[in-house]
Formats: structure tokens, sequence, C-alpha cells
């Protein structure tokens, strides 16, 4: 007996002939069907769905031959063997069976030990194409799932890629996409300021492993450019994050620009892209603009350089960037399309309007039907009147695109954390929430640490600076405050910030108080504070860089100010 019987149908109108395969077949331990012609034949197969067919060439009312084209018909993709059982000696008679469905023949006299071996073989056959069937469906439903999961994060990779200001009618821009996903990066957004930054990048590769790095990159442009921040900044934001999240060889080449209407000039900051072309609507004269630095991603942020160039962009100068997928698009023989039949393409170029139609069609027609086997970006950057690209629109439901203006805030710190935890990095997130601080972030950090240090180490743990008059008075200093650190008792130091708009900018007034007992601090004014040797010097050092500086109370109470203003934050 076999592991699986089979249900096989025997069709053949000799009743004999049914009978001696029928024994041979149910001795094997499969079942049996009959018909008697063609007719029967195919109608047994539509009611019991035999495995296997053992079907005769010469039957009446419908021969084999017509029986088998009718059931290949309906089996699909299933598969259904068919043994064609014939005394047929002729070549052209048996191809003739083939052609109409059957998988083999068996010759009479029924071969017994012939006869079995073919069943088991299509027995295996049939088994080995139902896994297949299988595997192939299971293929198929993972691939749609994959393309289905593909599609939604494409949806939210354009969301978070695209959700800039390209649409405005001083670019021009064309993205074609190797895969589904693109490794090339185009960005634009305003500036509180009015003016616009632009961002091209080419990541290594193309597709998803590509194109996983552009969301962070588009986040901390988006994030950073609507909150006033430099392009010096946003760069080396961006260059610290890939740095960290790419692996080794992975890197993205980048061309970020500050588009200013006003003064009609850009700022570039260029690293492994391709020369670009700054054509002048005057003179048609075509400048070339180099990357000057690596791309981001590979340097450490202690390495990065962040110098940018600048060049004046008059009305209606066009400044053309393109990913190294124009340069390095192929034609049917491998040809590179190359920068000789770019500059081709602006030397004949008579109408500047159309020059970009120009290299799309040219590009198009260069690669023909090859395809591409690389991410394509193109962009043209029109310098035109502010007005005409509108007024900035910056979404501030969330509170936190530009910051708050007009708030208060206290920030206390008390026992062990007052000893173990650092403020400052905390506060300075806080105040760089006001886009205007972010570029005195430096200053912030410093007055805010001076304040801190004085209130802690001098009122809290009640420690003079008179011991810091040389490099032996540091040490011991320093000694003392771990001494005082270990018998310290219930202290606090007190933050209180308060920032207002005013007509020109805006105002921060910071409180620092802490739980000491004070100090003269009018004497201390009196004989003004000393600036000399390793002590005295850091209120001169505030004084410096706020407005105003006053003590208040006992002497354990600091308030400064420090305003900023609106003009000149181009500058």
């Amino acid at each position: 007996m076999v592991d699986s019987p089979l249900n096989i149908l025997i069709a053949d109108d000799n009743k004999s002939d049914r009978l001696i395969l029928a024994a041979i077949v149910k001795k094997m331990g499969h079942h049996v069907c009959f018909a008697e012609d063609g007719l029967q034949a195919v109608a047994q197969f539509n009611e019991q769905k035999p495995d296997i067919i053992l079907l005769d060439v010469m039957m009446p009312n419908m021969n084999g031959q017509e029986a088998a084209l009718i059931i290949k018909s309906s089996v699909g993709e299933n598969m259904v063997p068919i043994i064609f059982l014939t005394s047929l000696q002729d070549a052209t008679d048996l191809a003739k069976c083939l052609d109409s469905g059957g998988d083999d023949f068996l010759t009479k006299p029924y071969n017994k030990i012939i006869l079995q071996a073919k069943i088991n073989a299509f027995s295996r056959m049939t088994k080995m194409h139902i896994t297949l069937q299988h595997q192939r469906d299971l293929i198929s439903e993972h691939n749609e799932h994959m393309v289905n999961e593909q599609e939604v994060a494409r949806a939210v990779f354009d969301n978070v890629t695209h959700s800039g200001c390209l649409n405005l009618p001083n670019l021009k821009y064309l993205l074609s996409p190797f895969s589904v996903f693109n490794g090339d990066v185009l960005l634009a957004a305003r500036k509180p300021s009015g003016s616009m930054h632009i961002l091209l990048g080419d990541f290594t590769g193309h597709g998803l492993p590509a194109a996983i790095g552009a969301m962070p990159l588009a986040e901390i442009f988006y994030g950073m450019t609507a909150k006033g921040f430099l392009m010096e900044d946003i760069l080396r934001e961006i260059n610290s994050k890939l740095k960290n999240i790419l692996p080794i060889g992975y890197f993205c080449c980048v061309c970020m620009l500050n588009l200013n209407f006003r003064k009609e000039q850009i700022e570039v900051w260029m690293g492994g892209l391709p020369d670009f072309y700054l054509l002048r609507h005057d003179t048609k004269k075509v400048d070339k603009i180099a990357s000057t630095h690596l791309p981001l991603g590979v340097l450490s942020s202690q390495g990065f350089d962040c110098k940018t160039q600048r060049f004046s962009l008059r009305r209606e100068d066009r400044l053309y960037m393109w990913s190294d997928g124009i340069i390095e698009s192929r034609n049917d023989e491998g040809d590179l399309f190359g920068e000789e039949r770019l500059m081709d393409i602006f030397n004949a170029n008579k109408v500047q309007d159309n020059l970009f139609d120009e290299i799309v069609n040219r590009l198009n027609e260069f690669t023909g039907e090859s395809g591409k086997d690389d991410d394509t970006t193109l962009l043209e950057v029109r310098m035109v009147e502010e007005s005409e690209v509108g007024e900035v629109n910056i979404d501030l439901s969330s509170g936190m695109i530009t910051g708050p203006t007009d708030w208060n805030m206290r920030y206390t710190l008390r026992g062990d954390t007052l000893k173990t935890f650092n403020p400052l990095p905390v506060m300075l997130g806080i105040l760089s929430d006001v886009p205007a601080l972010h570029g005195l972030s430096g200053q912030l950090y410093t007055l805010m640490s001076e304040l801190f240090s004085n209130a802690f180490e001098h009122g809290v743990l009640g420690l003079s600076s008179e011991l810091k008059k040389d490099a032996k008075g540091f040490a011991e200093y320093y000694a003392q405050r771990e001494e005082a650190m270990k018998s310290m008792g219930e202290g606090s130091v007190t933050f209180e910030f308060d920032h207002t708009p005013t007509s020109e900018g805006g105002r921060l007034a910071l409180m620092v108080i802490d739980s000491g007992g004070g100090f003269d601090y009018q004497g201390k004014q009196d004989n003004q504070f000393n600036d000399q040797g390793y002590s005295g010097r850091g209120i001169p050092l505030i004084m410096s860089i706020c407005d105003s500086l006053e003590y208040l109370g006992n002497g354990n109470t600091v308030k400064v100010t420090l305003s900023w203003s609106a003009k000149g934050l181009e500058e």
C-alpha cells in the first residue's frame, strides 16, 4: 500500500482493458473510477476530480484527444497528468496526443512495472507542483504585503521629505526615483526672515536603504529652518545625525543654500556633488560652483567644516542643481550623458525660460529605452522679488515651530539633584525655542553657567572666590568644594526666566536665587569686581554679555536682562 492513495480515472471503451488496468492500479493501493468514452471521461473528471487519468486514444462519442483538450482547459494552473493508452506507433499520431494535453504514453499490451513507475513518477511531479504553487502563492502574498507596506512608507516618506515649498514660482524641479524610494533628497523651506533654505542631497546607493537617512535629515532641515536657525547650525546638526546613524561607507552628498531675496545673494555649502551652473541673465555667461567639502556623515563634529561661499544672484539669474544621476545617465550603448553634453545645452539655449525643459528632453532622448540605473534630480532656482514668492507661511499650531514669545518659567534644583544634575542643557534647550536666542546660545550658556556656578558654589556651599588667586589656591578651592558637597544639607538654586516681546524683538530677564546667606554686594559693586588672576572674572564676563545686572535682597538673588533685535538677524 502506498502512503497517499491516488484517485485514478481509467477511460477505455474496452471492458477487458479497464479491468486489467483497474486490477493493477488497485493492487498498488490506489482508488479507481471508470469511463467508457470521451464524454464520460469529461463527466467523471468533473465529478470525481481524479489525480491521474489513464485515457484511451480511440473511443466512441468523443475520442481521447478531444477529451484531453477539454480536461486540460478546465484544470487551469493545477496539474492533472494524462497518460494516453494507445497502440499507435506513428510518431505524428503520438505527437498529436501530446499536443492535445497528454503527458505520457502507455502502449498496449500493458506492462505492470512500467505503469507503476509512471504513476509513481507523476505522483511525485504532482506533489512538487502543488508545493511550487503554494510557495509561489506565499511569495506573491508576501510581495503584495511588502508593496503595500512600501506604499504606506512612501506616503509617510513623502509627507516628511516633501512638506516644504517646492511649489513656489521661482523653483522648477524633477524628481525621478530609480525605485519606490528615492535616494535623492530635495527640500525647500522659508525662514522666518523671508529668505529660503534649499537642500539637494544624494545618499549612497538608491531605494529604501538610501531613503532611510532622508527622514531625519528632512526633519532637522524643516524644523531648524522654521525656527530661524542659521544654515551652518543646520548642516552641523545634520552631519552629526548622519554620522551617528549611517553605517560605514554610507554618506550624503549635499548642496545647501540660503536664498536671500532682499540682498539678491545666495550662500552655498557644497560637499561631494558635481559642479552646479549659475546662469547670468544679462550676459548669458555660465559660472560653475564646485564642491569644497566632503559629504555629510563622513567627518565627526570636531572635524566638520561649515564654511560657506557667497555669490550674487540678480533678478532672473538662475542656479541649476542636479544629482550625479543626471551626469551619469547612460544610453543603450552604455555611454554617459556627461558634463559636455550638459554644457552644450546651455550654450545652444536661446530662451532661458525653456532651458529646464530642454535639459529634461535631451536627457530623455539620450537615455531612450535603456531606462535609468540611478535616482535623477534636477532643480532650477531663480532669483525673483520677494513679493513673487509671497509671505512666509509657517505652521504655528504646535506652538513650538517658532517658540514662545511671551512667557515665564521657574526652575528649582534641590538637595542631591543640585549636587549631581547639570541643568544647563535643559534650560538652553528651552531658550533655543526662541529662534533669535538660538543665535545667542553661546552667550546664554556662558551667562547661565557663571550664574549657576556663583549661586551654587558661593551661595549654597559658601565657598570664597578669594582662594582662586593662584594655581595652588585654585586647587584648594576645588578640594573644599568636594568636602562642602559631601556635608551639604538642604540647599537650592532657582532659575526664573521671563521673556517678553518688544517692538524691536524681545527681552529676556533671568533671575537666579540661591538658599545661601548672601554677601555684601553693595560694597563689592563700590569697589568694582576684580578681573585679575583666577578669581573675580565671572561678574565682569556676565556684564559684558547682558544689558544689566543687579543684586537683590541680601545678595542671594541676581537678576540680569538681555535684549535682542529682529533687525540684522540676516547679517
